[in-house]
């Protein structure tokens, strides 16, 4: 797309200057010709689509589809998408039960009207809740292509109050946190956790996000921090976290570097 976010800096000042001017940048991003094009075709065609199969074979449908649940990498994957939305939600043993990734529960949950071989009703808001989510998702996706972190802080803004809203245990809410990958980099990057971390079992890594969780915020749980006053302390701890991480991988890459040419000069000299 032609519109490109204006980001002044990055880390902290960045975001701010961002989520001051964030209404007006989404305005000019969507008022675009090619978001524009993208949401009449969507909302001119999708109504009209009854099976799967109608959907993924449609590409450029598939590709908003897609992006209202942030699966856009997954365009070419036409017959796995399709396997997902048919299997629906309510069979425990569909694959969208099963993948760990529940942006695909979300994706198959959505389209349910899609389910299986008989045509169902849409629910009626469904039309325009995945153009706003599509729109949404896709200025992020603009941020990213400029700054990475700021796309995952915007993320965290949406996902974690929606989280909280949709699962009704603490439990239930740090599955689902780490079934959605932002969110869990976004977790795991605040809290100072290694990468290893993912390495251990699942009910593992939960009881060590909660206390990490009550170690730095105070609250174990998720429904807390979806709170506007502790989602900005964890927005802020991410970015600052982020931004140390990124300093630290560059002073690492330095010191190889200087390494290898130091010894570079010994092999010569020897």
């Amino acid at each position: 797309m032609s519109f490109q976010p204006v980001l002044p800096a990055s880390g902290l000042a960045g975001w701010a200057f961002l989520s001051r001017t964030r209404e007006r940048q989404e305005d000019s991003f969507n008022a675009t010709p090619v978001m524009q094009r993208d949401v009449a075709y969507f909302r001119e065609k999708f109504p009209g689509i009854q099976t799967a199969e109608e959907l993924v074979s449609d590409r450029r449908l598939l590709r908003v589809t897609l992006g209202a649940f942030g699966l856009q990498d997954d365009l070419d994957s036409r017959a796995f998408i399709r396997k997902v939305i048919e299997g629906g939600t309510e069979d425990r043993a569909a694959l969208a039960n099963r993948l760990a990734d529940k942006r695909y529960f979300a994706l198959s949950s959505a389209l349910e009207h899609l389910a299986g071989t008989g045509a169902k009703a849409a629910p009626p808001d469904l039309l325009d809740r995945l153009t706003a989510s599509y729109q949404g998702r896709a200025f992020e996706v603009s941020v990213g292509e400029q700054d990475q972190t700021l796309r995952l802080a915007l993320s965290l803004q949406r996902d974690l109050p929606k989280l909280a809203a949709d699962f009704s245990t603490e439990t239930s809410r740090w599955y689902a946190a780490l079934g959605n990958p932002p969110l869990r980099e976004i977790l795991e990057t605040s809290l100072g956790l290694p990468k290893e971390f993912g390495l251990l079992d699942i009910d593992d890594q939960v009881t060590r996000l909660r206390a990490a969780m009550q170690k730095r915020f105070g609250v174990t749980d998720l429904l807390d921090m979806s709170q506007p006053e502790q989602l900005e302390k964890i927005t802020h701890r991410f970015l600052i976290m982020a931004q140390l991480r990124e300093m630290q991988s560059a002073m690492t890459s330095s010191s190889t570097a200087l390494f290898l040419l130091q010894n570079a000069g010994n092999f010569q000299r020897s």
